[in-house]
């Protein structure tokens, strides 16, 4: 039952990360978030923010044209190396200015921006080469355009900021697929003109994108639909009033409330200019992070393996030393996913953790509930021949309960009560039975003050055995000392008969050790544990022969080997099955 549970959690577990459900994939994304580590800005990027207080200054939004081509020509005074308009221009201006400001466009590199609108309106596409197969990336949406006269004199890209399941912003493609071919982001398109590049190259594999290259740049490494990582360096910002722009590429967008929208990203909301700086300054970034595209993949089996693993550790250790070494599991799946995130590569351990937590409940769970049935069936199977103490020994140790059939070297006392069929008939039954009861309670003590096993009485007779569930070393002395425990018992409940007016007791105790069979014995629905073998029958023949040789113990002679006491060897005596007579002894 335990292992189709087990395959069907796995199933379960694994099923959930390869389908990437949108609660599994926020998480993934929350991990990313906390704990990608900050990258320092590359220098090459300012960001100019045009302000609340500057549109009411210049007198309003929009601004005409004319003045965009000052603040151009003001930027390029001040030491800029170029300037990127993170704002479209679909329309010619009322005033005039378009002239002016493609003049000013046409000094320096510069970068205007197209937002996706679902139009149908398609920007032209660039020069791009494909090394490998061709692959779809991310489909680009129709765009707004800007004006002729201005996208003649610059260049544009895309300024997309598409969302993930948690509606953030966190990876952008680098380049958009559109039915005629391929068109830049926004961030992309800057660098390629800062670098003097005519063409993108695109690297594929069987899984889609693998990387993105421009001249002058490393490649660019990015999941299978060129999508980048933003590594959130936002670089160092100016005014209009400061323009501390030298040797820096400036871009220039809108704060002030209600022109341009605030996206939401890990790090706050954001305007489009300063989430496509953070673009270009990610892609410069060497060890910006990337998802590779085995990413699923490598989750996948490191979920399999911990999963397995916790189960198997649990169910070999117990639950104690289980569920340590499993922790110990859980802390290096962490440090490792922590590890290859600090390295700048996307493999989210998340999923594995909270697996390991689900499954390591689980099998707790199975495993407990296993091992508390267990504990109570060797209750019911034990507790009535054994001490308590000894119950709860083998509740913990359950391995010590092989009672389908065992050859064990251990110790047997046999004991019967003299006498008690002629007691019997002279006393009322009520007496018989109370007497009866108290003999058999006093030697049931005796057996487990020393950790005996209490097999079975039949009639006034009582059999006791050691070291056959419970291994005893000493089990020799044990047995002895319970035979000596037994007779001062006896006496002492016979001085309480004497003050009850009840008749006094006798008993004969046989003590032999040797080899026997253990085991559970009976018929299908109803056997009880007991012991077979030749060192039984000679225990329960010393006991009859108590009486034969006038004493009240009898003791073997593989017992007496082994004995801590002061024993007296007895005349030989001959035994029922036995061809030579025994050698016996007793209390010296």
């Amino acid at each position: 039952m335990k292992k189709y549970i087990y395959a069907s959690l796995l199933a379960v577990l694994c099923f959930i990360q390869i389908n990437e459900f949108k609660f599994n994939e926020i998480i993934k994304l929350k991990t990313f978030d906390a704990f990608v580590k900050e990258q320092q800005s590359s220098e090459y990027f300012t960001v100019l923010n045009i302000t609340e207080n500057d549109i009411t200054q210049e007198g309003g939004y929009p601004l005409s044209r004319q003045r965009l081509a000052e603040i151009q020509i003001q930027l390029l005074r001040k030491g800029a190396i170029g300037v990127g308009w993170v704002v479209a221009f679909p329309q010619a201006d009322r005033f005039g200015g378009d002239e002016d400001f493609a003049q000013a466009l046409s000094f320096a590199p510069s970068v205007l921006a197209m937002f996706e609108n679902n139009n149908g309106n398609y920007p032209s596409t660039v020069g791009t080469v494909i090394l490998g197969e061709d692959v779809n990336g991310i489909a680009a949406q129709g765009v707004i355009e800007n004006i002729n006269i201005l996208k003649q004199n610059a260049n544009q890209g895309i300024a997309v900021a598409r969302t993930d399941v948690d509606n953030l912003v966190r990876r952008l493609p680098l380049l958009l697929k559109t039915p005629d071919g391929w068109v830049p982001a926004y961030g992309t398109e800057v660098l390629k003109i800062l670098t003097g590049a005519d063409t993108y190259v695109i690297k594929t594999n069987q899984n889609g994108i693998e990387e993105i290259r421009v001249k002058g740049l490393l490649p660019v490494k990015t999941d299978s639909l060129g999508r980048k990582w933003i590594s959130w360096v936002v670089p160092r910002e100016t005014s209009l009033q400061e323009m501390d722009v030298e040797g820096k590429f400036v871009f220039v967008g809108f704060t002030a409330k209600g022109i341009m929208p605030q996206l939401a990203t890990p790090v706050g909301l954001l305007e489009p200019h300063k989430i496509q700086a953070a673009l270009a300054e990610s892609i410069l970034i060497e060890d910006s992070p990337y998802i590779p595209d085995y990413a699923l993949f490598v989750e996948l089996l490191i979920t399999f393996i911990s999963i397995c693993l916790v189960i198997s550790l649990i169910n070999t250790f117990g639950i104690t030393l289980g569920i340590s070494t499993t922790s110990l599991v859980f802390v290096s799946t962490a440090i490792g996913g922590y590890y290859l995130i600090q390295q700048g590569i996307l493999i989210d351990v998340t999923w594995s953790l909270i697996s390991q937590f689900i499954t390591g409940s689980t099998t707790f769970y199975l495993r407990f509930r296993e091992q508390y049935k267990l504990r109570q069936q060797i209750k019911g199977q034990f507790g009535k021949y054994l001490d308590p103490r000894m119950v709860k020994k083998l509740q913990d140790n359950p391995e010590l309960c092989q009672v389908n059939g065992k050859r064990v070297d251990c110790s047997i006392i046999f004991t019967d009560l003299r006498g008690f069929t002629s007691l019997s008939e002279s006393v009322e039954p009520e007496m018989v039975t109370y007497i009866m009861n108290s003999v058999l309670d006093v030697q049931v003590q005796a057996a487990n003050k020393y950790f005996g096993c209490t097999d079975k009485f039949i009639g006034d007779a009582g059999m006791f055995h050691w070291n056959t569930i419970i291994p005893q070393d000493d089990h020799h002395n044990l047995a002895l000392q319970a035979a000596k425990e037994i007779e001062k018992n006896i006496d002492q409940l016979n001085i309480k008969f004497a003050e009850e007016n009840i008749p006094k007791v006798a008993i004969g105790i046989g003590v032999n050790s040797g080899v026997c069979i253990a085991g559970n014995f009976g018929a299908t629905d109803r056997f009880a544990f007991s012991l077979i073998g030749d060192p039984c029958n000679v225990a329960a023949r010393l006991e009859s022969s108590t009486k034969v040789a006038g004493v009240g113990v009898l003791i073997g002679e593989e017992t007496a080997k082994y004995s801590n006491f002061k024993l007296q060897l007895l005349e030989p005596i001959e035994v029922k099955g036995k061809a030579k007579p025994l050698q016996v002894y007793t209390w010296e």
